[in-house]
């Protein structure tokens, strides 16, 4: 130790370039640190959920809780697995040892999901995912007097557009009715065509469903097939065939009863200067920059400033970067002082 104090104070080029690279690494290594208001915390959980339209919950459990647990059990890591069996699907909750690696196990958790080929054909595809924190970056609103149609429709062009930016890559929505398509179903019709409501009822189920339809293998690998049946429009719906006649002809649903797109009822919505308006909410997951994130969006609204439909306006409602940088020039003013 003492032998390198003498060599640095006979060799002050050589003490003089260090203490240069030290702090040419820390301003270096200062701008590269992501901004945060709060630090990430890792749960640990990691979910797997399985549609299973129209299942009950004996049955959710027997056709697709039981061969998730099967085909999971044998993961690594996993410190504890809850499964529930809910009407229409099922739900896997894996809790990980501490300190295993969440990537690692989430691949391993997903190719083990997909590896599994006894689920029942009604079933979706499965959805794994881990729980992370998250907060908010900005908070927009979008306001607008046109249809709730029209609003939906340029709030989610909105949200498309902020996750193409770089380091964004969670927007939110809010305040919007989901869409609902309503059928209405007078009991004179059913009795004058001699159908019940639970006739119709598998009858929409039957035609809007998407099913896996086995592997083709072929001289270049594996294909896999699959039915696409899901429905989306009311249009589709009123063309679902309710019965067939030994003649040929075909009962659809519109023409015994009234198929209606529209929004649920009862939803809650937001107003902004008696404006009705959607609330676009710009969220940090990981190691995104809260600041850089923030930047990034007020760029694109002044670039985008003028490609809103008429009588539309987006604005800022909050924005947490500015509380972030108000936090972190307080804390240097005080190591300065």
């Amino acid at each position: 130790m003492r032998t390198s104090i003498t060599w640095f104070i006979r060799n002050p080029v050589a003490s003089n370039l260090l203490m240069f690279i030290l702090l040419a690494g820390g301003f270096i290594s200062y701008l590269s640190l992501n901004q945060e208001e709060f630090p990430d915390i890792d749960f640990g959980l990691v979910q797997v959920s399985v549609a299973y339209l129209g299942a009950t919950p004996e049955e959710a459990e027997t056709g697709v809780c039981l061969r998730l647990e099967e085909a999971l059990e044998a993961a690594e890591d996993i410190e504890q697995m809850t499964s529930t069996a809910r009407e229409g699907g099922c739900d896997v909750t894996l809790r990980l040892t501490t300190g295993a690696d969440l990537n690692r196990v989430l691949n391993d958790i997903k190719g083990k999901v997909d590896a599994i080929s006894t689920f029942p054909t009604e079933t979706e595809k499965p959805i794994v995912r881990a729980f992370t924190s998250s907060g908010n970056v900005m908070t927009l609103a979008l306001s607008s007097n046109t249809s709730d149609a029209v609003l939906k429709a340029e709030a989610e062009t909105i949200r498309n557009q902020i996750l193409d930016l770089d380091g964004i890559s969670t927007v939110n929505i809010q305040y919007i009715r989901p869409f609902e398509i309503a059928i209405e179903v007078s009991e004179y019709t059913l009795r004058q065509y001699g159908l019940t409501l639970d006739q119709i009822s598998r009858a929409i189920d039957r035609a809007s469903l998407d099913l896996p339809g086995g592997t083709l293998r072929t001289n270049s690998g594996e294909i896999l097939l699959r039915t696409k049946g899901q429905v989306y429009s009311g249009a589709e719906y009123a063309d679902i065939v309710v019965q067939s006649y030994p003649d040929g002809t075909q009962l659809r649903l519109g023409e015994i009863a009234t198929v209606r797109d529209g929004f649920q009822e009862g939803y809650m919505d937001a107003r902004i200067d008696g404006t009705n308006s959607a609330i676009i909410d710009v969220l940090r997951v990981g190691d995104e920059d809260i600041v850089q994130s923030a930047r990034q969006v007020r760029a694109w609204m002044e670039a985008t400033e003028f490609d809103l439909p008429e009588g539309m306006s987006l604005r800022v409602i909050t924005d947490s970067a500015e509380a972030t940088q108000q936090r972190i020039a307080t804390v240097a003013n005080n190591a300065y002082s």
